[in-house]
């Protein structure tokens, strides 16, 4: 599912459900990483044990050896020399996507379960256009949670944002426009709806391959239960 919102040179790797925990049931965790879930309940240490799982395997596909991963600054996972990657799990998910420092200057990914954000919280995390938006989208495309979607992609414009400035970018501070594929109701791959958004910085963008970025590109789609969004920032 996320593969298919990023770049070739991204490898992910993903589990889902009873399944991806039987695949991964055996993963274990370095004593570094041990020590940060050893008073966690049973699922935030399962859902911490497999996206690490997910990670490491992606670490291999790009043949580099698997090694811990370990929050650094403001949470973000510190991945080994010459990869960036991001991280994300939901309830039946977790997922990793790494890529070769070379290939991608960032990248963020987000999964969230396909329902309604709680009561307030499009309020405090939607801008007045973006709320706009949204409730046109859902007019006019019911079968989406558009605004369960727009929470995603503001995560991962996050997860793309902060590698490369170091700083925290408030939900305020990017307005998304989220954009179904054409023509309406057409399925993504697997059959899902799917489609594009843009992210307009409304604070100086980190500055790329010499130049200062105005907004980030993403992707999204809909599928198995799931809302899964990713941005992938570029060189130049």
């Amino acid at each position: 599912m996320i593969d298919d919102l990023l770049p070739e040179s991204v490898v992910a790797v993903e589990a889902f459900g009873d399944a991806g925990a039987h695949e991964f049931g055996g993963a274990t965790l370095y004593p570094q990483e041990e020590a940060l879930v050893a008073q966690a309940v049973a699922k935030r240490r399962r859902e911490f044990t497999v996206v690490r799982a997910c990670a490491r395997r992606a670490m291999e596909k790009l043949g580099v050896p698997a090694q811990p991963v370990l929050p650094g600054e403001r949470g973000a996972p510190q991945w080994p020399q010459g990869l960036t990657g991001s991280m994300t799990h939901c309830a039946g998910y977790c997922a990793a996507a790494l890529v070769r420092a070379c290939d991608l200057a960032s990248l963020g990914i987000d999964a969230e379960p396909h329902e309604p954000l709680p009561a307030g919280v499009l309020s405090a995390i939607a801008l007045p256009a973006e709320r706009e938006r949204i409730a046109r989208l859902a007019a006019e495309r019911p079968e989406v949670h558009f605004d369960r979607l727009l929470f995603s992609a503001k995560e991962s414009v996050y997860k793309a944002w902060f590698p490369l400035t170091r700083e925290w970018l408030d939900f305020s501070e990017a307005d998304i426009d989220l954009v179904p594929a054409a023509p309406a109701g057409a399925g993504g791959p697997a059959g899902g709806p799917h489609g594009s958004f843009r992210a307009r910085l409304l604070v100086p963008g980190p500055v790329v391959g010499g130049r200062r970025l105005g907004h980030f590109e993403g992707r999204w789609t809909v599928r198995r239960g799931l809302v899964a969004t990713a941005v992938a920032v570029h060189h130049g």
